[in-house]
């Protein structure tokens, strides 16, 4: 543990440099909603809610941090309230304190920490794993750390920053595992799972692809495959279900029969308003199937393949095309000045396209110096592990569709990939031609910065 978070003699500098500058994305964030979010009061929940926006992200740890509840959906969140615990228990310290609810301040420094340990990790993967000169790595950390959203997750109040962390912590360990030819510990492998899965469900497979990577044909021995795959697989959704039915169901239940209650005396004055007023009572009737109809199409995005269940989260007829070039590869990026950090749930349309054709130039570049990196490093294991990362969320949200509406906010668990690949396509460079394509880096990383950075504090202004 001391190895792996403390901060290095040659890292001194860029951590400082890392913590000023995510401190200061933060402080914009904390000045923004200071006045409004500070205060103690009880309603807290819909007070985050209805007054927070920040593209599709979600303020749930603001309220949790102020009034714990396994307020995240505990399916695909299943640990992640509990591990916000402690930091409530410091909210609650610190109101006591100094009289205003202090959630602000201590997601801010959650994000901080988070952002300079992923830095911190993928840094160490391009020097210690793939092989890289500091100054190279050090263009390609600030390369990562300019795209739109991995910049807009190191300030929202959601599990984003979190996940990108422990994803890059479980890339860099694999990494050395691999490059020492050592397999993953059982200790290892359970703990790297709980920490993933426990915060989002689905990362916790990307620790098994890292652990078959790892440790090859050992993976499936009995031993192994029981206690570090199955074993906590089925712990974790046992604990999932456990936190349903204890601290969600009885909460829904009591909330869908107060809201059905209210929607129906409402229902019933409305009716009684139209019939006094004249209205055939046929007629109101109909009327309000068909809004009902309206309402229920306009909260849907795109048609799932089930309309109930978990199917219900998917996505099979939006465009796939038009997501990966103006979301997937475009918006994740490079943010969009039209409808800029607006919510998809309210007011953003699903495709944007960008005004000026150079955005789509440096898009087509990226993607193929992308391409152009898994060419270069296509026997090397540790890529094609990186790979498999990036295959599970394309599956995940091209394929069947899960949140390929807002496929941007899922930007901290994959983009790490560009980079990575980018580096091999460094390393198998000739000296001349590996010089001149780090200098274009710097220069891309620098002009990404000057487009997002100002878009993000004209947003929070």
């Amino acid at each position: 543990m001391k190895s792996l978070f403390g901060i290095r003699r040659d890292e001194r500098l860029l951590a400082l440099l890392a913590i000023l500058f995510f401190v200061a994305l933060n402080a914009l964030v904390v000045a923004k909603y200071y006045g409004l979010f500070t205060p103690v009061s009880d309603n807290k929940w819909q007070l985050f809610v209805h007054n927070f926006h920040l593209s599709g992200f979600d303020p749930i740890t603001y309220a949790v941090l102020t009034k714990w509840t396994a307020g995240y959906n505990v399916y695909r969140h299943p640990l992640l309230a509990l591990f916000m615990f402690l930091p409530y228990l410091l909210n609650c310290g610190l109101t006591w304190i100094t009289g205003i609810n202090c959630a602000l301040f201590i997601v801010a420094a959650i994000n901080v920490f988070c952002s300079l340990y992923a830095l911190l990790f993928i840094h160490r993967i391009f020097t210690e794993v793939i092989g890289l000169h500091r100054s190279e790595a050090g263009v390609l950390s600030a390369l990562f750390f300019s795209f739109a959203y991995v910049l807009v997750s190191s300030i929202a109040p959601d599990h984003f920053i979190i996940s990108m962390m422990l994803l890059l912590m479980v890339l860099y360990l694999t990494g050395l595992h691999i490059k020492k030819d050592q397999p993953m510990s059982l200790t290892e492998t359970i703990l790297c799972f709980f920490l993933t899965a426990g915060v989002s469900l689905n990362n916790g497979l990307k620790v098994f692809l890292a652990a078959l990577f790892s440790n090859g044909r050992k993976f499936f021995r009995p031993r192994f495959f029981l206690l570090a795959v199955l074993l906590p697989a089925a712990l974790i959704w046992i604990i999932g279900k456990t936190e349903y039915a204890q601290l969600v169901w009885p909460k829904e239940q009591a909330a869908n029969k107060e809201r059905k209650a209210k929607a129906e005396a409402k229902q019933k004055k409305k009716f009684q308003m139209q019939l006094k007023q004249g209205v055939d009572s046929a007629t109101i009737i109909a009327k309000q199937k068909k809004q009902r109809l309206v309402s229920h199409r306009l909260k849907k995005l795109g048609k799932p393949i089930e309309p109930n269940g978990f199917l219900s989260w998917t996505d099979i007829s939006t465009s796939r095309w038009q997501s990966a070039v103006e979301n997937l590869f475009g918006e994740s990026i490079q943010l969009h000045r039209d409808h800029l950090l607006e919510d998809t749930l309210r007011n953003r349309p699903i495709i944007v396209h960008y005004k000026h054709a150079w955005h789509y130039v440096l898009e087509a570049f990226i993607v193929l110096l992308f391409l152009g990196g898994i060419w270069a490093g296509r026997r090397n294991k540790f890529l094609w592990l990186s790979l498999s990362f990036f295959g599970l969320d394309l599956i995940i949200h091209l394929g069947l569709g899960f949140g390929l509406n807002e496929v941007y906010i899922m930007t901290a668990h994959w983009t790490y990939v560009i980079p990575i690949a980018i580096a091999f396509l460094l390393k198998a460079l000739a000296p001349l031609p590996r010089r001149c394509l780090t200098i274009l880096l710097a220069v891309m990383a620098l002009g990404l910065w000057v487009w997002n950075i100002p878009l993000i504090v004209k947003f929070l202004s």
